[in-house]
Parts: structure tokens; sequence; C-alpha cells
């Protein structure tokens, strides 16, 4: 076919046909047959698999044995509209705060939190880590669902089992050569925490994440919250290494992340999470202790990696002077790209955990939440949030399950 329209072109230039013509007739030319092979290459395509290749696996290639390498492949068949710039089904920009009822919240803290979600399509949870205190959910409806994949912030529940367990010596390290633990966690090395499940076995890794909180309600009494889920057995796509290092299988809710965040933030303390809907009901809130997590050892061995996370790691984007500790995640769930954020914060008399969950197309990354996040934290440190002065509530406890001692 290219050959007939270059040979109409000849013909149609034949009368002024000379050496000069040469140039403009390749170009002529050229754009003719790109116009036919791009024509015939669209007929021709037609996609059947979306794979997705999480990128952070090639990380720590120079430890990975051959053939190693953890690649998810889905079978693309759309549940939804598709949304422009990829197979996504959820829109990357979005008014996240249709159908919030803000009764009972912290104003100044969802201000602030509404501000740094901006336009994009997700959730922000704000909580007192000292109480278990909800004081701001954006966006009740995603966070109350029925959760999304981890992705990489599962690595946190993974490590703290792998501490428990001494899975990983006193130098963080499973190889004589490549990371240790702080590292892993700052740059989520997939590689590192698939190890980590595989020397721990899937019962351990799910005695561990049920300790934590996963595959149950995070809240107290709280209206539409739904308990997630977390797999009776190890995944068929990849087994319990994948589980470990993307969350395969498992659907977490930012409520759920929010309360392991504030344990690490409050020294082990797993608290009921709480949201006062009235002025009555903030005045009478009362903490209310879910577990005591025998964690406190294990701490200043995994916060270091979520530090480094936020200094020089995945996190970057919620730096600011005041240090954060933190974990992102990134993966896709049923055809909706997801960013999460986990937080607390190590200054000031008022210690916030600050969760984000962002869906939609390749916007939503764990990077993009992680500076949704710094935004919420550096709008309440410019109204002097964390210098003022917290009240202090005695906690009850409800239940006296210690956790990590079998």
């Amino acid at each position: 076919m290219v050959w007939t329209m270059w040979r109409a072109v000849l013909a149609m230039t034949k009368a002024q046909y000379n050496f000069f013509r040469i140039p403009q007739l390749a170009i002529l030319f050229l754009v003719v047959s790109n116009a036919v092979f791009g024509a015939q290459a669209k007929r021709r395509h037609h996609p059947v698999h979306h794979t997705v290749r999480h990128g952070a696996v090639a990380a720590h290639r120079a430890g990975s044995p051959a053939g190693s390498s953890l690649i998810h492949t889905i079978a693309y068949v759309p549940q939804g509209p598709v949304v422009r710039g990829g197979p996504w089904t959820e829109p990357t920009y979005a008014d996240s705060t249709v159908g919030d009822n803000a009764d009972g919240e912290d104003l100044d803290v969802r201000r602030a939190a509404v501000e740094a979600l901006g336009p994009y399509n997700g959730s922000v949870v704000v909580v007192n880590p000292a109480s278990g205190r909800i004081l701001s959910i954006v966006n009740q409806k995603l966070a109350l669902g029925s959760g999304f994949q981890p992705c990489s912030t599962i690595k946190v529940s993974v490590a703290l089992a792998a501490l428990s367990e001494k899975v990983v010596g006193r130098d963080g390290k499973l190889w004589r050569r490549g990371y240790n633990l702080t590292q892993a966690l700052a740059h989520s090395n997939n590689f590192y925490f698939a190890t980590l499940g595989l020397k721990l076995g899937f019962d351990k890794v799910s005695y561990y994440a049920h300790l934590f909180g996963y595959g149950e309600k995070a809240g107290l009494n709280i209206a539409g919250e739904n308990p997630g889920r977390f797999p009776s057995a190890p995944p068929k796509n990849g087994g319990v290494g994948m589980l470990t290092s993307f969350g395969e299988e498992i659907a977490q809710t930012p409520l759920q992340l929010a309360a392991l965040m504030s344990a690490l933030a409050n020294g082990g303390t797993l608290y009921y999470l709480q949201y006062p809907r009235s002025v009555q009901d903030v005045s009478n809130f009362v903490p209310q202790v879910k577990h005591q997590l025998d964690i406190q050892n294990l701490i200043p061995e995994i916060k270091p990696g979520m530090l480094a996370a936020v200094e020089y790691g995945t996190a970057r984007r919620a730096q600011q002077d005041e240090a954060i500790a933190g974990k992102t995640g990134t993966c896709t769930d049923s055809h909706t790209h997801l960013g999460w954020f986990g937080s607390f914060n190590e200054a000031g008399k008022n210690k916030l955990v600050v969760v984000v969950l962002l869906t939609g197309g390749r916007p939503a990354i764990g990077p993009m939440a992680a500076g949704v996040a710094g935004e919420v934290y550096r709008n309440l440190a410019q109204k002097n949030y964390f210098a003022a002065n917290a009240p202090t509530m005695a906690p009850t406890l409800i239940s006296t399950q210690i956790c990590c001692a079998r």
C-alpha cells in the first residue's frame, strides 16, 4: 500500500520532478508512510492483558536470585468506566469532602487536612495517638469503607513481626551484603520484605497482623466502619512473599493503619479509635485500650527506618523542619492506583498521626500521599498547633490481651 501511494506521489510531481525537489519528496514520503503504518499498527493492537511491574522489586537486584523478581500480572477486564490516562476505574481528582459530616471534629485539623488534600480523590485521617481520638476524617465514605490493598505499608507490621521473632539480627541485615532494616524501610525494598515473609511463614505473619489490628474494626462503635480483610491462606499470586511486600489479598482501611501508627507513636498502646460526633461526645471522651502491645523495645529498631523514609527515602515529600516518621505504599488494586502514607510526628506537645490514602490514576502514589501528609503537618505548625497544651485523659482498659508474647 505504501508503494502504491509513493508511485502516486511521483506521478503527481512528474512534470516538476528534478534533483532539487528530492528533499521535499522524501519528507512527503515519510509523512505518508507514517500515517499508513500507524493506522495499520492501531488496527492490529488488541490489548488482552495489563501487566503492572512494581518497580521497587528490582531495587535489590544485586542480592536477588535469578527469577525471584516479583511481577504482578492482572487480567485486564475493566469493572467500570476507564479514566483517561490508564486502565483506572477511579478518577484521580474529585471533591473528597462530599457527604462528610464534620460534627465533633477538630475544625483546625479538618481545615488543614482539606487544604492539604486539595483536588485529589482520597482520604485523610488524623488521630491523637495519646488517646485514640479521631480528630478528623476527610472523605468518610472512603475511610470507613471495605478497604484497599495496603501496598508497602504492610511492611511496618512485617518488620515488627520479624523483630519479635528475631528473624532479623541486631544489625538488621538478612545477608552480609545488602540493605539492613532501616534502609529497607526507607527505600521500601520489596525483596527484603518478601524474604522476611518466607522466613516467618504465613502462620506467624497472620498471627502478628491480627494482633496489630488487621482483619477487624479499628474503631469503637463507629457507624459504617468496615473490618477490612486478611486472607486465611497464603495468596495464590506470589504466596506469602507477595503478601509481606505488597499486601496481596489484604484489605486495609485507613483507620487500621492509623491505629497501628498510633501504637508506634505512643510506645505500644493500641487504642480503639473513637470518633466523637458532638460537643458533648468530645467533653465526655474517655480513651479505650484495645491491646497493650509488647513492642516498646522494638520501636527504637523500626523508627529509624520510618524517619529515614522521610529524610532520604520514598517519603521525602513529607520532609520539613520537624521530624516525621512514616511509611509509603504504592500499588494497583482492582484497576485503581493507590497511594498510601501512614505517619506520626516527633516534635511538639501535640503529637499527631496522619494517614493519607489516594485513589485514581498514576498520580495516586505513595510519595504523593506523603506530600499531602507533610502539608497537613505544615499547615498546623503554621498555626502553632503543636505548641499548644493538649488535655490529658486517663484511658480505660477494655482488652487485656498482650501482643507479641505467645
